[in-house]
């Protein structure tokens, strides 16, 4: 009966996080680029400059992964997630003041400690001391397909919003339903996981060991280093992707709204995708899964960078919208598969400080190696190159290295 009581709460958490993740993800994450073009009339700062304040946000958010994912494996997730909420809605309502490019910049600055306290990694972590590893996977899962329709529902709302009540006007309306959704829900519903049963001895009390191993026995492996590498140039790729799409199809023909269409598609299978992966998984093994997502990503960038030589550009999307997909749920599950649940958070947050920081560097990053490349197509084939290294590697490193609980 614990157990069982354990896992149904554990759903409960799951449920919460799904509603929190989605609108946090809709308000702070995707609400920038609703916002980006009437920032840029009404304000008079170029694109570069803006979206600039967007990447400080991000490499903040990335180098914070790590102390967050501590706070959690020692607190637990609902002051921090809390915290974080209120943050993020106090920095909404500035952001709707902003008048100059450095409060624009300031806001943003803090935002990512907001983003590291409130997306996927904390919320990861608040999950997987809940589950086993079969239970973890769909929980994991069930959070991931919700939030993966958070730009589905919230871009279409805040452009709306924004042709009717402008967008400082729109951001106090989103700061409101941050508010009233994600703080209580994040207050009352969070709880730590148990760590085991605990039993008295003497005057003691002992607490039943929980599986997982340390941050420094994780980083003495092999597999820890490998995983950290790989996902890096998955996320520089998939964000290389997303900001170049336009400006690289439109030089070969194709028009700004089919290229934004492909944009759109890319996300669109990312959630069919997540649905497919933990029965692969289970099926051939975690680590093999997540080789095949980078194969995945490498084979679609090769369709990018033979783009004129090809009919059709739907195998890419397919293909690489759902290796993108699955991409987010490989990293959430196979860091707990390897290392355990005892200090997930911490490991993770280790991983993400690779992995989100390279949301910040690929828009800046491919944009210097197309200037340096000569083009777009070589980056396209590097970074192909790269990813089956990546994949490659994965499926290489040494069985053995893999620390136990």
């Amino acid at each position: 009966m614990p157990s069982l009581a354990r896992l149904d709460y554990g759903w409960v958490v799951v449920a919460g996080l799904c509603v929190t993740e989605t609108v946090s993800w809709g308000i702070l994450y995707y609400g920038f680029p609703v916002m980006l073009r009437p920032m840029e009339a009404e304000l008079g700062f170029s694109r570069v400059e803006l979206t600039g304040a967007f990447s400080v946000g991000m490499g903040l958010a990335a180098l914070a992964a790590l102390p967050v994912g501590r706070w959690i494996d020692r607190h637990g997730a609902r002051a921090l997630m809390t915290l974080g909420s209120c943050l993020a809605v106090g920095l909404v309502l500035l952001w709707s003041r902003v008048q100059s490019l450095p409060a624009l910049y300031a806001v943003w600055g803090a935002m990512g400690l907001a983003l590291a306290a409130t997306l996927y990694e904390p919320a990861f972590a608040a999950v997987v001391g809940w589950f086993t590893t079969g239970h973890r996977d769909r929980a994991l899962l069930t959070v991931t397909l919700a939030a993966g329709f958070a730009s589905t529902i919230f871009m279409p709302l805040e452009a709306w919003l924004v042709e009717g009540l402008g967008w400082r006007t729109t951001l106090v309306v989103l700061a409101t339903i941050l508010a009233v959704v994600t703080i209580p829900i994040h207050a009352l519903v969070l709880r730590r996981p148990p760590r085991g049963e605990t039993r008295a001895a003497g005057a003691e009390w002992v607490e039943s060991r929980v599986p997982g191993v340390s941050l420094g026995a994780a980083a003495r492996t092999g597999v820890f280093w490998v995983l950290a590498v790989a996902f890096f140039f998955g996320n520089f790729t998939t964000n290389s992707v997303t900001v170049h799409l336009i400006p690289y199809l439109s030089d070969r023909g194709y028009s700004p709204t089919l290229a934004a269409v492909m944009i759109g598609w890319l996300g669109a299978m990312q959630v069919p995708a997540r649905l497919v992966f933990a029965p692969i998984a289970a099926r051939f093994g975690h680590r093999a899964a997540t080789a095949a997502i980078f194969f995945g990503q490498a084979a679609g960038l090769a369709q990018l960078a033979l783009v004129t030589r090809l009919p059709t550009l739907v195998p890419m999307v397919v293909v690489l919208g759902a290796a993108n997909g699955m991409s987010t749920l490989a990293r959430a599950t196979t860091i707990a598969e390897i290392f355990g649940p005892r200090h997930y958070g911490t490991i993770s947050g280790a991983v993400a400080l690779g992995a989100n920081g390279a949301r910040a560097l690929a828009p800046v990053g491919a944009a210097f190696l197309q200037v340096a490349l000569g083009g777009y197509e070589p980056v396209f084939w590097l970074l192909t190159a790269v990813l089956v290294v990546a994949g490659v590697g994965v499926l290489a490193v040494r069985a053995r290295e893999r620390p136990r609980g």
